[in-house]
């Protein structure tokens, strides 16, 4: 029998994801998020965008949605896809298949819950069951060059919705 991971299936896309946070009092949050698109360890893409009032988790996940929609159309036939992620949370959720329970659980989580951030776990989910795309977990500010550089681009896009909303709030006053 082949393997499936057969020299045929070579992995060729690899993507980096991350998301930041950053808070202004309790209250106000600035989130970001990146992704960065290498092939044999060169730069195809890289993507970021912001969101005021959000989470850390929602900007992991946004990351790495908005990774898996720009794969989507730039994987070449029989290139696997990784998606690096620092995200214990969305890691977890595919290697320990949490998605499968909320699913057949009408998206509730083991407290009872909704599960949280639905939208983009509903755009995330179906690819956790497609051989082309596998999904790792890469530990955060470890030196890995990709991971680093995803992680300045993510946290310059919250620092600059941060920096644009206080001088929007100076103006104010």
């Amino acid at each position: 029998m082949e393997d499936r991971r057969s020299k045929e299936h070579l992995i060729g896309l690899e993507i980096y994801t991350d998301g930041s946070l950053k808070k202004v009092g309790q209250a106000m949050t600035f989130g970001g998020w990146a992704f960065i698109a290498s092939r044999d360890n060169h730069l195809l893409h890289r993507a970021a965008g912001s969101e005021y009032s959000t989470t850390n988790q929602r900007m992991e996940l946004q990351a790495i949605a908005e990774a898996l929609k720009y794969a989507s159309t730039a994987r070449r036939k029989n290139e696997r896809v990784i998606i690096y992620s620092d995200s214990a949370y969305a890691i977890n959720c595919y290697l320990k298949e949490w998605y499968i329970t909320w699913q057949n659980n009408g998206w509730i989580n083991s407290n009872g819950n909704p599960v949280a951030n639905q939208d983009l776990w509903y755009s995330i989910v179906p690819y956790f069951d497609n051989f082309w795309y596998d999904f790792k977990k890469v530990s955060g500010h470890s030196g890995v060059y990709w991971n680093e550089e995803c992680d300045e681009l993510a946290q310059s896009a919250a620092d600059g919705l941060k920096k644009n909303w206080r001088g929007i709030a100076n103006e104010k006053t």
